[in-house]
């Protein structure tokens, strides 16, 4: 039995090889005889991080991968590989962290103020 294969658009990309994707399917209503837009939300698998929300994708069935995960995120044959993420730059001394002045006494009727 082949795969199903959706599409739709990511709307989390919060948790870590996982994005959240909406797919949304137009249906007839049974008695007003409009189309109405029915959406589900997927887990789906994204194994290098690289979509993030507001990017169009395809997902496929999957065997299950967690408790609601079963979709894994189809890789397009023309998108770019990801590159690795550059290490974290060497840390140099950082700065002493700047201080506030103290705060000026309010002028005082002693100190010329008016009365």
């Amino acid at each position: 039995m082949p795969k199903r294969v959706l599409q739709g658009v990511v709307v989390s990309d919060a948790c870590n090889k996982t994005v959240i994707v909406r797919v949304e399917r137009r249906v007839m209503h049974p008695v007003y005889k409009k189309f109405v837009s029915r959406s589900k939300k997927y887990a789906a698998h994204d194994e290098e991080n690289r979509y993030h929300a507001g990017e169009a994708v395809r997902i496929q069935e999957s065997r299950p991968l967690s408790k609601r995960k079963h979709w894994i995120v189809l890789v397009e044959p023309g998108a770019p590989p990801v590159p690795p993420p550059e290490p974290p730059p060497a840390e140099e001394a950082a700065p002493a962290p700047r201080r506030r002045a103290p705060r000026r006494a309010a002028p005082t009727e002693e100190a010329g103020g008016a009365a």
